[in-house]
């Protein structure tokens, strides 16, 4: 019943936990810790329910041809994940590890489908949430297809800087260049590439390993024609 008092305002079922009619699904949540590292969902494993991050950093991937991981987004707390296999399949098709060490709630798929049923508020944010992911999932493949690397890079820099944010000119969550290569679709040598244009330009500084970045609305007017304000 903690979730009537949850800090994660975006969590769908936090959104609705006043209702009555949820609380039964409530007292049957499973919260627990997964540490960074650790596989929260296996690829092609059966698909029990859905989780939603209480707190923590979360990659969702899939794995490609020759073993090859492509990251399709990052999850935080009040997110998703494992959701497209909920109500579609009986095995995920992505895999999901902790960047962190992590909380996690979860909701079995039978406990869940049954307060849908019975719960419109509930069922429409759902609705909402689906459709919003379709429409980032297609401008993601768009994107792929009509960007060059350089604004692949960037792009990526800005979805870390809009979900994640920066704290005294360093975002506040960092990729290694083969994490955000398996994020863009590019290589290891590309992104070095890139983020070396880039700091010679003075749009982002490097620490070390840590980036930040110094002119958003410049990076931002250069991509500005693939519908920046879409999140993947």
């Amino acid at each position: 019943m903690e979730c009537l008092n949850c800090k994660n305002t975006n969590c769908l079922i936090s959104k609705n936990a006043t209702l009555p009619e949820i609380h039964e699904l409530l007292e049957k949540k499973h919260k627990f810790r997964v540490l960074k590292g650790q596989d929260v969902i296996i690829e092609g494993a059966p698909v029990h329910g859905i989780y939603f991050v209480f707190k923590g950093k979360v990659k969702i991937f899939k794995t490609g041809l020759l073993g090859k991981e492509q990251i399709n987004r990052f999850a935080q707390d009040g997110d998703i994940i494992g959701h497209r296999g909920f109500g579609a399949g009986q095995y995920h098709k992505i895999g999901a590890m902790a960047m962190e060490n992590i909380v996690l709630c979860s909701f079995s798929s039978v406990e869940l489908l049954k307060v849908l049923k019975t719960i419109p508020s509930l069922t429409f944010d759902f609705m909402s949430f689906y459709s919003e992911e379709l429409n980032r999932s297609e401008t993601k493949v768009r994107k792929f297809a009509q960007m060059t690397v350089r604004e692949k890079v960037i792009d990526a820099l800005l979805y870390i800087n809009r979900k994640f944010g920066q704290t005294s000119g360093q975002l506040n969550f960092q990729l290694s260049r083969k994490q955000m290569a398996d994020f863009t679709g590019t290589t290891d040598e590309q992104v070095t590439r890139v983020f070396s244009t880039l700091k010679k330009e003075k749009l982002i500084l490097s620490n070390g390993k840590k980036i930040g970045i110094n002119d958003i609305e410049v990076l931002k007017k250069e991509i500005n024609e693939h519908n920046y304000f879409l999140d993947l």
